[in-house]
């Protein structure tokens, strides 16, 4: 196990960007909740360690990886061809359902509801698609041969749409119903999902004995009682609360 934590003081540090609610976030405390959350510190007790929660960036959690600064990420990190090149990853633990942030004023221009299909809005022409750069909301719109603006900070993106200066968000569900709840009059969500992209735990190149760990861990998931239950027991209404539509078993 210590040799695991690459260190010697039996404490495993994950990293995740706590800013993503109900996933990664912090309690009035400042004290690290939510869904990953929960999920490492479940890791921590299957392995015998303790944990450390190390709230890093999203953009910087992989460079955190390869430097040591952290062990391994739990933070809804997408698994990407490009990023499986610079970091192992483990088997997915949840398949997360990519939607699309619009802009209400393109949507009404181009007859698009929020029951349109991903066909309905990849047939219309001239979309001004903006993304995180190295993201999913960047690489699936370029998969279909579309031109996206890079913005480096999710609020950025999501006043874009909202403003009109962009017309389409790639994200996972819940960035997605954030933006629309925080600008109801000026943006949709279109709920077809585009993919479902799987979602892996994260550790840098060759930690082989720390990513079997996690697939071990990640195997106990689904018996009865399991993690699985145990979240969506825990979580599912905070889920239902914030998308108003889907529970844990969207994800």
């Amino acid at each position: 196990v210590l040799a695991s934590c690459q260190r010697e003081d039996n404490v495993l540090r994950v990293g995740m960007d706590l800013k993503y609610p109900p996933f990664e976030t912090v309690d009035l405390n400042n004290k690290p909740v939510g869904i990953s959350v929960d999920i490492a510190n479940a890791l921590g007790e299957f392995m015998g360690v303790k944990v450390e929660i190390v709230n890093t960036d999203f953009l910087s959690i992989i460079p955190a990886l390869q430097s040591g600064e952290i062990d391994i990420a739990i933070a809804s990190m997408s698994i990407t061809d490009a990023r499986k090149e610079v970091v192992d990853f483990s088997e997915p633990y949840f398949y997360f359902k990519i939607l699309s942030l619009v802009n209400k004023t393109f949507a009404i221009a181009n007859n698009l509801t929020i029951d349109s299909t991903v066909e309905d809005l990849l047939a219309v022409e001239n979309v001004n698609y903006i993304g995180l750069a190295s993201q999913v909301s960047t690489t699936i719109p370029q998969s279909y041969g579309k031109e996206v603006i890079e913005s480096t900070s999710l609020a950025t993106a999501i006043e874009s749409v909202a403003q009109g200066t962009a017309d389409v968000l790639l994200m996972s569900a819940n960035p997605v119903v954030d933006g629309y709840q925080a600008n109801p009059t000026t943006t949709m969500v279109l709920w077809d999902s585009f993919v479902s992209s799987p979602i892996g735990m994260a550790v840098n190149k060759g930690n082989q004995e720390l990513l079997d760990q996690a697939n071990a861990f990640i195997e106990t998931f689904n018996v009865p009682g399991g993690l699985y239950d145990v979240l969506k027991t825990k979580w599912d209404a905070t889920i239902l609360e914030n998308l108003g539509r889907f529970g844990l078993e969207f994800y």
